[in-house]
């Protein structure tokens, strides 16, 4: 990105590529905080946006330049299409969470998951901490939608064991003839479980309590854990309403 040039997109090319990927307008002033030339918007895209959304880029500009390139130049692509993809890692679950948020216009669903992309890899504890504030999130969003009278201080615990009878995923509930039912009714104990894990690690190393000065923090791979954990369950659990909603929708048909 010499000169202010970005490869040997025109300003029209430019802007078409970021509309047609991402319906981004990448002209918006928000992209011109270093200056207006095509490098510079491209320099503040990268350091604004999360990296699910600058994996697409990547990716994009891959997908144009493929065939431009020959193959002293394959071997770049390749370099790039693997950072592409490790930046993608980690936030792809959280894209499908984001449409969660905007189909339940959940602002404080919203605001938690672009807390936890931003500190990752910046404030693991508070990635953790407001992992274990996802999942409670997710329950009282469920529950609500379902006009199911929760306590208002449940703990995480409570929250998901009620959503999870909401839900009709209680391991007790799994037919023992079925198929694999000990491993169906394993997996639902251990779902259960990950919303108490995460109130215990925020506890030890989170932003939920106060800790003496000698305390050691953890890593980003430590926040990782938490974070996927907590994905792995919301996720689980938005879908799963999501699909309960649509079989009554076609049993009252």
């Amino acid at each position: 990105m010499g000169g202010g040039y970005v490869l040997d997109f025109n300003n029209r090319e430019f802007s078409l590529f970021f509309e047609k990927e991402l319906s981004i307008d990448i002209y918006n002033d928000r992209y011109s905080k270093e200056g207006r030339s095509k490098a510079n918007r491209m320099r503040e895209f990268w350091r604004i946006e999360d990296n699910f959304v600058v994996s697409k880029v990547i990716l994009g500009i891959i997908e144009v330049y493929k065939d431009k390139w020959g193959d002293e130049k394959k071997s770049l692509l390749e370099k790039c299409k693997k950072i592409a993809e490790r930046l993608a890692s980690i936030n792809v679950n959280l894209g499908t969470l984001k449409n969660r948020a905007t189909k339940f216009n959940e602002k404080h669903l919203k605001e938690q998951i672009s807390r936890i992309e931003k500190s990752i890899k910046t404030d693991p504890e508070l990635a953790i901490g407001t992992s274990k504030e996802l999942v409670e999130t997710c329950c009282k969003t469920i529950l609500d939608e379902a006009d199911y009278k929760y306590q208002e201080k449940a703990n995480i615990q409570k929250l998901t064991k009620e959503t999870l009878a909401q839900l009709q995923l209680i391991p007790d509930g799994v037919n023992n003839k079925s198929r694999g039912s000990d491993i169906i009714k394993r997996i639902l104990q251990n779902l259960g479980a990950i919303g108490n894990g995460l109130t215990e690690l925020r506890g030890l190393y989170g932003t939920g309590h106060g800790k003496n000065g000698k305390s050691n923090g953890l890593s980003q791979r430590h926040a990782k854990l938490a974070v996927g954990a907590s994905i792995t369950l919301t996720t689980f659990l938005f879908e799963t309403n999501e699909e309960r909603k649509n079989q009554n929708k076609d049993f009252c048909k």
